[in-house]
């Protein structure tokens, strides 16, 4: 990547140009449907997801989300709601939400980086690493809370078993 000469301290190079890059090295499809947006479809162990990217240039920040391709019955939004709680405790970066208008679960996270003059691409790599892991980690839960009629901790519990010894 080219280093740029900055003048103004408040200025933020547009990640999305980056992320871009990143996208195509990738062969993910993608859209950007203006300079401050893009989706991106990537396949997943267990579904598909999409990705939503949004520079907000005013307050210098990346809104980002990754949206399961799974929908929430409103008969099982209150235990999904739990659930969410329960997961979003064992989460060190972002937190997973329900979209209100289709019921989508998705793993949410905001970028700030105001000062930073950017961001740089193993930041935006990781930022990338990290939702779609965490959304194979729990995908299973969400299923298991969903459709197999598990309460929010078996459905926790037996989604994130973690092997002791080698087989």
């Amino acid at each position: 990547m080219t280093a740029m000469s900055v003048s103004n301290a408040a200025f933020t190079a547009n990640p999305l140009d980056i992320l871009e890059e990143i996208v195509s090295a990738n062969n993910w499809l993608f859209d950007r449907s203006s300079c401050d947006e893009m989706i991106v479809e990537v396949s997943g162990r267990w579904c598909d997801y999409r990705l939503f990217f949004f520079w907000h240039d005013d307050v210098s920040a990346m809104q980002f989300s990754c949206q399961f391709d799974l929908k929430v019955p409103s008969a099982r939004r209150a235990a999904v709601w739990e659930l969410l709680a329960m997961i979003n405790e064992k989460l060190w970066l972002g937190h997973f939400d329900i979209d209100s208008d289709d019921g989508a679960p998705m793993f949410r996270h905001t970028t700030l980086l105001r000062g930073a003059h950017g961001a740089t691409v193993e930041q935006l790599e990781d930022l990338v690493d990290v939702a779609l892991s965490e959304c194979e980690r729990f995908y299973p839960a969400f299923q298991f809370c969903i459709w197999g009629g598990k309460s929010p901790p078996e459905a926790v519990s037996a989604a994130i078993l973690d092997t002791v010894a080698e087989a």
